[in-house]
């Protein structure tokens, strides 16, 4: 397949109007079952990787040969050597709703 600009214009649209639609009605969910949503935050996750997903697509684009660097898990846990432990902690705290 043959990507071009529009395309990924395309996709960036069709996911950005699909996350607000998805986020309104979380939020009326939410606030059916007396809870609350930062429906701005999450509004501004889904901009931050729209515009990301855009960006990535004219990178693709202008340079479609080229891949991008993604360190293993072995240099990620060199960089931060406790890292695997936090997640674990963190999951941990998230299961026991302390996040």
């Amino acid at each position: 397949m043959t990507f071009s600009s529009e395309d990924f214009r395309t996709l960036k649209a069709t996911y950005y109007r699909f996350a607000l639609d998805l986020i309104e009605a979380y939020d009326h969910d939410a606030t059916m079952n007396g809870l609350s949503l930062d429906r701005h935050s999450e509004e501004q996750a889904v901009e931050l990787f729209a515009s990301n997903l855009l960006e990535a697509g004219n990178l693709f684009i202008d340079n479609p040969r080229e891949r991008p660097f993604i360190p293993s898990w072995n240099r990620v846990q060199a960089a931060v050597p406790d890292l695997l432990t936090r997640m674990h902690e963190a999951v941990e705290l998230d299961n026991q709703g302390k996040v």
